[in-house]
């Protein structure tokens, strides 16, 4: 009897506490570091991503697609707090926004819930912001795009690098990355160029030229120069770190003259700022 009463009073223990534990945020979840949240709500849910999408609703009920670096957080209310009403919990974000030049694309709150979509410019980049109300201010979700092209993270291998220049020619690589407005390559470029060198060691009679290209941002000229002095960088990597001699590898620059994307996105921009290898 003594160990029934023990467990019953163990299940009271743990019903008494859930609720608290659930005032919680979710392990690992944070707020958007632009956005705090309103007063008195929890994380419930938390999903942040380096690449994700999102289809946010702008005027006369059409969708804009979005991609970028993502965030979906859903707030609640937690227990005995004082509830922010649907058009106020939006109307805080959106005097962030506004305040900071950014514009209102669509919004159908009332006072039991509703969306909200707003958009305002960062960095040289769009900010994208939709909040769903539900249970008249109980519950809100945000979910946050910052406007940027994929970061390419997964090359070629040596191997498919000898098949592409074979069958192609030319082989455009993202992965090798620069400081912005420099040739310093980075350190995490060091995967991208590795499968290069490899390639070069182990195909003695194989000759590349190396090319710079840029986006439009900025002077022509400068881009010119930067294209130039990047493709001049990855030559010398690659002699230095895989001895390979350097009247294999020429080099050259175009600047933004050969663009395989659109520069009036962020996403074609990114295209653009390659590296090709062109079989000599």
């Amino acid at each position: 009897m003594r160990r029934l009463f023990l467990s019953f009073a163990c299940l009271a223990v743990l019903l008494i506490a859930a609720p608290a534990w659930a005032q919680n945020d979710e392990p690992n979840a944070k707020d958007h570091p632009m956005f705090s949240r309103f007063p008195g709500y929890y994380i419930a849910d938390y999903d942040a991503q380096d690449f994700g999408a999102f289809d946010f609703d702008v005027a006369n009920e059409t969708t804009k697609h979005v991609e970028g670096k993502y965030w979906k957080i859903e707030y609640q209310l937690k227990e005995n707090a004082k509830k922010g009403g649907p058009i106020e919990i939006g109307r805080n974000y959106l005097a962030i926004f506004t305040s900071r030049g950014g514009v209102k694309l669509a919004d159908d709150l009332s006072s039991t819930g509703g969306s909200i979509t707003m958009r305002m410019p960062a960095g040289g980049k769009n900010i994208w912001l939709n909040i769903v109300i539900n249970n008249s201010g109980e519950i809100y979700t945000l979910t946050i795009v910052e406007e940027a092209g994929m970061e390419q993270k997964v090359e070629f291998t040596s191997a498919e690098l000898a098949k592409a220049l074979n069958e192609k020619g030319s082989v455009a690589i993202h992965g090798i990355l620069f400081d912005t407005g420099k040739a310093t390559i980075k350190p995490e470029s060091a995967a991208a160029i590795a499968p290069i060198g490899d390639l070069l060691k182990s195909t003695p009679a194989l000759k590349l030229e190396i090319q710079g290209h840029t986006d439009n941002v900025g002077a022509a000229a400068a881009n010119l120069k930067l294209s130039q002095d990047r493709a001049a960088s990855v030559k010398a990597y690659i002699v230095s770190t895989f001895g390979v001699a350097a009247d294999r590898l020429t080099t050259a620059g175009f600047g933004d003259t050969k663009p395989v994307g659109d520069n009036k996105t962020d996403a074609g921009r990114s295209e653009n700022r390659r590296v090709e290898l062109v079989k000599k």
